[in-house]
């Protein structure tokens, strides 16, 4: 048997995505040495591949297409615009192609990053093989991602589905399509292909869409999808699909009835699952949780000291940004012996349907499980001047709030422009901010982002009888 070179560095990353490169470039700026190996989805992981790229692209070539065909304005006329859906998905490849190699290949270029593609394994001793290497790091960062989850429906493997991996490959755009899952992805993709022209349903289990999110924004996201043809299914479960015709036939029980629909093809968006299973973790010693995420402290590192987990792969947000900012950070605890940690009541998120849906901060609901009293307002962004001026009058807008202090705990907002709306009310629950310091700052006129001024100010005057001069 041949022997396997002996590499050591700094630190060792196990995945190529937002988490692993976000740390290897960490640890190149502060001087140290880094070996990248990516066990998984091509280099850049989820969010340029098979995740935020693509369907971001998908999303707004589907609402051109769209929303061409009924102007907002009577001025313009309307049209048959035509799209070809099979250049749609090669120009997203295209996109994926560039950005790969722009954002990630071409900064390896320029950096003292040894980048491994191979199928690695974590040994003990923060040893990890990498095909014909053995790596020794100083330290070991698991950063493996997450994958689709499947949820054990009766006759789902057999009767075959998609997820948005597999459904982005297909040049051919579904005539029905099946979502399961009325969370992000499972909106997002229910509203791109309806765009497109399928005729969707979306089945969610729970009492409404984006669970998580505040009822109002639930419900008014549902009003819109609705609205455009999306036809929303909630308290649905769905107890075995077949296929027959080539159709999917589904059989589902809501409340105490049973019911059937078909489909051409199913959709399956039910959340996802950590990338942890055959990679040695538990022989080295890394505890996992009851759903397989690895465990972590405040600071990022596991149960065994000096491996550490950062992206998808630990049981926290499940977003690029939060990806890269936890590879960053814990890469530098790592190696610069620190103890940073995230405020994660902090950090945004968005849905990028249209229109967007966008949070941060603590909801209703939450903020009373942690034990505070709670006073809230709500602005329909009918209130809004820019919004009544370009005719698109679709969200609200909620604002949470102490009811001793008046700080601001939280920020929920349905808007076309949600997405780049909640950056401010981010900043202003950063800095602490109270309603009251939100009513003083003076906003630009006319825009969406005054339904964060006017929510403030409606906690002192009854909106509907204020003109669009308050102050």
């Amino acid at each position: 048997m041949a022997r396997i070179p002996h590499d050591r560095f700094d630190l060792v990353i196990l995945g190529g995505g937002a988490a692993g490169f976000a740390a290897a470039i960490r640890a190149d700026e502060l001087g140290f040495t880094a070996a990248m190996v990516n066990t998984g989805l091509p280099i850049g992981g989820t969010c340029v591949n098979v995740g935020c790229v693509p369907s971001k692209f998908l999303l707004e070539a589907g609402n051109e297409y769209f929303y061409r065909q009924s102007p907002q304005f009577a001025c313009n006329l309307p049209g048959t615009p035509r799209c070809d859906f099979s250049e749609a998905i090669a120009n997203k490849d295209r996109m994926v192609q560039k950005l790969r190699r722009t954002n990630y290949l071409d900064v390896l270029q320029e950096r003292k990053i040894d980048y491994i593609e191979a199928k690695g394994a974590l040994l003990p001793g923060r040893k990890v093989r990498a095909g014909g290497r053995l790596l020794q790091g100083r330290h070991v960062l698991i950063a493996t991602g997450s994958s689709p989850k499947v949820p054990p429906i009766e006759g789902l493997p057999q009767a075959g589905y998609l997820t948005n991996r597999t459904l982005m490959q297909r040049k051919e755009l579904p005539g029905e399509l099946l979502v399961i899952g009325g969370g992000p992805l499972g909106l997002e993709f229910a509203q791109m292909y309806a765009h497109f022209g399928s005729s969707v349903r979306v089945m969610e289990s729970s009492p409404r869409v984006l669970p998580m999110e505040e009822p109002e924004v639930s419900e008014e996201l549902t009003r819109c999808l609705s609205a455009e043809g999306v036809r929303i299914q909630v308290d649905a479960r769905l107890r075995r699909i077949r296929r027959s015709g080539g159709r999917a036939v589904c059989e589902l029980a809501n409340g105490r009835a049973t019911a059937r629909c078909e489909a051409d093809e199913i959709l399956v968006a039910t959340g996802v699952v950590p990338n942890t299973a055959d990679m040695g973790l538990e022989v080295a010693g890394v505890e996992l949780d009851a759903q397989g995420y690895v465990k972590t402290d405040g600071t990022l590192q596991t149960t065994v000291p000096g491996i550490w987990a950062a992206g998808d792969v630990t049981s926290r947000m499940a977003l690029e940004t939060v990806a890269a900012k936890e590879g960053a950070i814990a890469a530098t605890n790592a190696l610069k012996r620190e103890r940073r940690t995230i405020n994660y009541d902090g950090i945004p998120h968005a849905v990028f349907t249209n229109p967007q849906v966008a949070s941060v901060g603590l909801t209703d609901a939450e903020a009373v499980r942690r034990g505070l009293a709670c006073d809230c307002r709500v602005m329909s962004m009918a209130r809004v001047p820019k919004a009544l001026t370009v005719g698109d009058t679709r969200g609200v807008l909620k604002m949470v709030a102490d009811a001793k202090t008046r700080k601001v705990l939280g920020v929920h907002i349905v808007s076309p422009i949600a997405a780049d709306m909640v950056h401010a009310a981010a900043y202003a629950i950063r800095a602490g901010l109270s309603v009251e310091d939100i009513i003083d700052t003076v906003h630009v006129f006319p825009t969406f982002s005054e339904a964060l001024k006017m929510a403030a100010e409606s906690y002192y005057h009854d909106m509907n009888r204020m003109s669009c001069c308050i102050e």
